[in-house]
């Protein structure tokens, strides 16, 4: 779906990703990000949410935590990361971005807590419950330090992905505030949801979540009880357009993430400020059945998304013409993505060796596939910076025998 995107808004990335595919240089099932464009879209996310007076953490889930990435955002301006687990946690504080928020989506778990506050000091931690408030508030006193906390609330009508529940009763607020204050180590600093904002297919535009709507109404709530400066932390689809109206419901804090590389639901049909800077490349293994095989490991389509017919670049040399796309069956969700089979059929079929060029929503984390950062693609000299595991760490890339 973001491979018409790709190719119209980006068609330099894709060349290049092709050309250093060919040269052995980027392994076939890798996640590859411009990391010009990444940095710039960085600039006008965090330019944008300054004048708004908003809080900037990225979220590096969906490129794969890769290092080169989170240090093109840092040179982009936004100095702090949002982690949604503890492997995000690790791997933005090992490539020296600030942990601005964690324990949202993911709690954190009881016996990393001591660790959490002491070592990655996040400057906010969500928690779902007194249990959870009290675990971090008795990991930050340990440290020797102040946690402030978020409390993560719900309303009735409120949307939730399955299995994203959890939280207070924002009718509770003044009195969770109020636990939280009573914790030695920690204190009450605000109120956060997800999602706030969601793309609507029928309206082809983001709009408001009910949550978003909770959160306003539960910060007033607090307010009308004498709490002061707080902080209302509001994600989801966050684009640079988008800022303006969280801003204006009241949040102080943003969370982009699809939109640091271009691929936000409205990117689709859209022409936002922010570059598409993140692709796919794989490569055709074998033929069967009229059917040009390619290498899995890191096929996601995202489930927002009706279903579509999934194309690709197919090609043995860099290019973007219309006639190198190719329609591709993906295994579905319950399978494992070992290959992908792409139409070979007709003039120009695929040969075994062949560079695929997939344009996704990504979600890099949840799959077997490498993350590569490249350079220099704005200014004709790209260069592989990196090629990770989505842990942000070092790929044993390629491998080799070693002899005595």
């Amino acid at each position: 779906m973001f491979l018409d995107v790709l190719r119209r808004r980006n068609p330099g990335f894709i060349e290049a990703a092709q050309k250093l595919h060919r040269e052995g240089k980027i392994p076939a099932n890798a996640y590859v990000i411009d990391l010009d464009a990444i940095e710039r879209n960085a600039r006008i996310l965090k330019d944008e949410a300054t004048r708004l007076g908003l809080k900037t953490f990225a979220m590096t889930k969906q490129f794969g935590r890769s290092s080169s990435a989170c240090k093109a955002i840092l040179a982009g301006g936004i100095d702090r990361a949002v982690a949604v687990d503890m492997a995000c946690a690790k791997a933005t504080h090992r490539a020296g971005l600030k942990v601005g928020h964690l324990g949202h989506l993911q709690q954190v778990a009881r016996h990393e807590a001591n660790g959490a506050a002491g070592v990655l000091q996040p400057d906010y931690w969500t928690v779902f419950n007194e249990a959870k408030a009290r675990e971090a508030a008795a990991g930050a006193k340990a440290a020797g330090r102040t946690q402030n906390l978020l409390a993560r609330i719900h309303a009735e009508g409120d949307t939730f992905y399955r299995g994203h529940e959890g939280g207070f009763d924002a009718s509770d607020v003044v009195a969770v505030a109020e636990m939280f204050d009573g914790l030695e180590g920690g204190r009450f600093a605000g109120i956060t949801t997800f999602p706030a904002l969601l793309f609507d297919h029928q309206a082809r535009k983001v709009l408001p979540t009910p949550n978003l709507a909770t959160l306003t109404k539960t910060a007033e709530a607090l307010a009308k009880a004498g709490r002061r400066d707080i902080e209302v932390n509001a994600p989801g689809t966050t684009s640079s357009v988008l800022l303006a109206a969280l801003a204006e419901a009241g949040a102080t804090q943003c969370e982009p993430g699809n939109g640091l590389h271009g691929t936000t639901a409205l990117h689709v049909v859209e022409d936002l400020p922010e570059l598409p800077a993140m692709l796919y490349l794989t490569e055709v293994s074998h033929l069967s059945g009229g059917k040009a095989y390619c290498f899995g490991g890191g096929f996601y389509i995202d489930p927002i998304f009706p279903d579509y017919d999934v194309k690709a670049i197919v090609s043995d040399e860099p290019t973007v013409a219309a006639n190198a796309l190719r329609s591709v069956e993906i295994p579905p969700p319950s399978a494992i993505d070992y290959y992908a089979m792409i139409d070979a059929t007709g003039p120009g079929a695929p040969k075994p060796g062949d560079t695929a060029i997939f344009g996704f929503r990504g979600q890099a984390f949840v799959t077997r596939a490498y993350v590569v950062g490249v350079s220099g693609i704005s200014s004709g000299a790209p260069k592989v910076e990196t090629i990770e595991n989505t842990a942000g760490e070092t790929a044993a890339w390629p491998i080799w025998e070693q002899r005595a």
